[in-house]
Protein backbone atom coordinates (compact mmCIF):
# COMPACT_ATOMS: atom_id res chain seq x y z
CA UNK A 1 0.00 0.00 0.00
CA UNK A 2 3.04 2.20 0.92
CA UNK A 3 4.77 1.62 -2.48
CA UNK A 4 1.30 2.28 -4.57
CA UNK A 5 1.26 5.51 -2.26
CA UNK A 6 4.35 6.62 -3.23
CA UNK A 7 3.69 6.05 -6.87
CA UNK A 8 0.94 7.65 -7.19
CA UNK A 9 2.20 11.02 -5.15
CA UNK A 10 5.08 11.14 -7.80
CA UNK A 11 2.85 10.64 -10.34
CA UNK A 12 0.86 13.78 -9.57
CA UNK A 13 3.96 15.55 -9.23
CA UNK A 14 5.03 14.56 -12.30
CA UNK A 15 2.06 15.56 -14.38
CA UNK A 16 1.72 18.85 -11.88
CA UNK A 17 5.25 19.71 -12.98
CA UNK A 18 4.61 19.20 -16.37
CA UNK A 19 1.33 21.25 -16.68
CA UNK A 20 3.68 24.11 -15.13
CA UNK A 21 5.81 24.20 -17.68
CA UNK A 22 3.52 24.09 -20.22
CA UNK A 23 0.23 25.80 -19.05
CA UNK A 24 -0.41 29.00 -20.89
CA UNK A 25 -2.05 30.65 -18.25
CA UNK A 26 0.76 32.13 -15.28
CA UNK A 27 -2.06 31.51 -12.59
CA UNK A 28 -3.08 28.22 -13.26
CA UNK A 29 1.29 27.38 -13.73
CA UNK A 30 1.42 28.39 -10.48
CA UNK A 31 -1.05 26.82 -8.89
CA UNK A 32 0.43 23.41 -10.21
CA UNK A 33 3.44 24.21 -9.22
CA UNK A 34 1.64 24.43 -5.33
CA UNK A 35 0.39 20.98 -6.40
CA UNK A 36 4.11 20.05 -7.10
CA UNK A 37 5.28 21.41 -3.78
CA UNK A 38 2.63 19.47 -1.36
CA UNK A 39 3.44 16.44 -3.31
CA UNK A 40 7.02 16.78 -2.91
CA UNK A 41 6.18 17.05 0.47
CA UNK A 42 4.05 14.30 1.05
CA UNK A 43 6.89 12.26 -0.45
CA UNK A 44 9.04 13.88 2.17
CA UNK A 45 7.01 12.63 4.82
CA UNK A 46 6.54 9.12 3.11
CA UNK A 47 10.31 8.84 3.04
CA UNK A 48 10.53 9.69 6.80
CA UNK A 49 11.72 12.98 6.64
CA UNK A 50 9.18 15.02 8.46
CA UNK A 51 10.87 17.92 9.53
CA UNK A 52 12.01 18.41 5.42
CA UNK A 53 7.87 17.70 4.24
CA UNK A 54 7.26 20.35 7.08
CA UNK A 55 9.97 22.87 6.03
CA UNK A 56 9.41 22.20 2.21
CA UNK A 57 5.19 22.98 2.83
CA UNK A 58 6.22 26.45 5.47
CA UNK A 59 8.80 27.62 2.96
CA UNK A 60 7.96 27.15 -0.28
CA UNK A 61 3.91 26.34 -0.43
CA UNK A 62 3.69 29.35 1.69
CA UNK A 63 6.42 32.15 1.26
CA UNK A 64 8.07 31.72 -2.20
CA UNK A 65 4.26 30.58 -4.04
CA UNK A 66 2.62 33.95 -1.88
CA UNK A 67 5.87 35.93 -3.85
CA UNK A 68 4.71 34.27 -6.80
CA UNK A 69 1.35 35.11 -6.59
CA UNK A 70 2.27 38.65 -5.40
CA UNK A 71 4.77 39.37 -8.40
CA UNK A 72 1.60 37.90 -11.00
CA UNK A 73 -0.79 40.31 -9.40
CA UNK A 74 1.51 43.29 -9.60
CA UNK A 75 2.43 42.28 -13.49
CA UNK A 76 -1.00 42.15 -14.21
CA UNK A 77 -0.41 39.90 -16.88
CA UNK A 78 -3.14 38.97 -19.59
CA UNK A 79 -3.20 36.45 -22.36
CA UNK A 80 -2.38 39.46 -24.61
CA UNK A 81 0.65 40.34 -23.44
CA UNK A 82 1.79 36.88 -24.01
CA UNK A 83 4.26 36.66 -26.58
CA UNK A 84 5.21 33.79 -28.67
CA UNK A 85 7.85 31.94 -28.19
CA UNK A 86 10.27 31.32 -31.54
CA UNK A 87 10.74 28.31 -32.92
CA UNK A 88 14.28 28.23 -31.54
CA UNK A 89 13.11 28.52 -27.60
CA UNK A 90 11.02 25.89 -28.80
CA UNK A 91 14.10 23.70 -30.16
CA UNK A 92 16.14 24.20 -26.95
CA UNK A 93 13.98 23.26 -25.06
CA UNK A 94 12.78 19.66 -26.33
CA UNK A 95 16.87 19.46 -26.92
CA UNK A 96 17.33 19.97 -23.63
CA UNK A 97 14.59 17.89 -22.13
CA UNK A 98 16.10 15.04 -24.47
CA UNK A 99 19.04 15.39 -23.20
CA UNK A 100 17.89 14.94 -19.47
CA UNK A 101 15.73 12.12 -20.29
CA UNK A 102 18.71 10.36 -21.79
CA UNK A 103 20.48 10.72 -19.07
CA UNK A 104 18.13 9.33 -16.73
CA UNK A 105 17.72 6.57 -19.00
CA UNK A 106 21.09 5.91 -18.42
CA UNK A 107 20.99 6.36 -14.89
CA UNK A 108 18.40 4.20 -14.53
CA UNK A 109 19.90 1.27 -16.80
CA UNK A 110 23.52 1.72 -14.72
CA UNK A 111 21.53 1.06 -11.48
CA UNK A 112 21.75 -2.48 -10.10
CA UNK A 113 19.59 -4.62 -7.77
CA UNK A 114 23.01 -4.84 -5.96
CA UNK A 115 23.58 -1.50 -5.27
CA UNK A 116 20.39 -1.08 -3.56
CA UNK A 117 20.54 -1.01 0.10
CA UNK A 118 18.02 -3.40 1.67
CA UNK A 119 18.57 -2.36 5.42
CA UNK A 120 17.12 0.90 5.85
CA UNK A 121 17.54 2.81 9.45
CA UNK A 122 14.00 3.82 9.63
CA UNK A 123 15.18 6.95 12.25
CA UNK A 124 17.59 9.06 9.39
CA UNK A 125 14.99 11.48 8.56
CA UNK A 126 13.46 12.11 12.13
CA UNK A 127 13.97 15.57 13.77
CA UNK A 128 15.95 14.24 16.92
CA UNK A 129 18.50 13.51 14.59
CA UNK A 130 18.50 16.31 12.65
CA UNK A 131 18.90 18.59 15.48
CA UNK A 132 21.36 16.82 16.76
CA UNK A 133 23.55 16.85 13.87
CA UNK A 134 23.20 20.25 13.30
CA UNK A 135 23.70 21.57 16.68
CA UNK A 136 26.66 19.37 17.52
CA UNK A 137 28.97 18.78 14.30
CA UNK A 138 27.59 21.41 11.99
CA UNK A 139 26.92 24.31 14.39
CA UNK A 140 29.55 26.74 13.03
CA UNK A 141 28.09 26.49 9.57
CA UNK A 142 24.70 26.77 10.98
CA UNK A 143 25.41 29.99 12.79
CA UNK A 144 27.17 31.75 9.78
CA UNK A 145 24.63 31.08 7.53
CA UNK A 146 21.90 32.56 10.53
CA UNK A 147 24.23 35.53 10.40
CA UNK A 148 24.40 35.95 6.43
CA UNK A 149 20.69 36.01 6.69
CA UNK A 150 20.55 38.46 9.08
CA UNK A 151 22.98 40.90 6.89
CA UNK A 152 20.60 40.31 3.70
CA UNK A 153 17.67 41.35 5.42
CA UNK A 154 19.04 44.07 6.97
CA UNK A 155 20.68 45.29 4.12
CA UNK A 156 17.25 44.66 1.80
CA UNK A 157 15.55 47.14 4.58
CA UNK A 158 18.14 49.95 4.10
CA UNK A 159 18.20 49.44 0.48
CA UNK A 160 14.11 49.72 0.79
CA UNK A 161 14.20 52.36 2.67
CA UNK A 162 14.29 55.77 1.38
CA UNK A 163 15.10 57.98 4.13
CA UNK A 164 17.46 56.55 7.00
Amino acid sequence: MEQFLFFFIALVAVASAVYFVFARNPLYAILSLVVTFFSIAALYVLLNAQFLGIVQIIVYTGAIMVLFLYVLMMLNLNAKDESKKQNLTKFIGIFSAGILFVGMLGAYKGLSQSNVVQNIDSSIGLTKNLGKLLFNEYVLPFELASILILAGIVSAVLIGKKDL
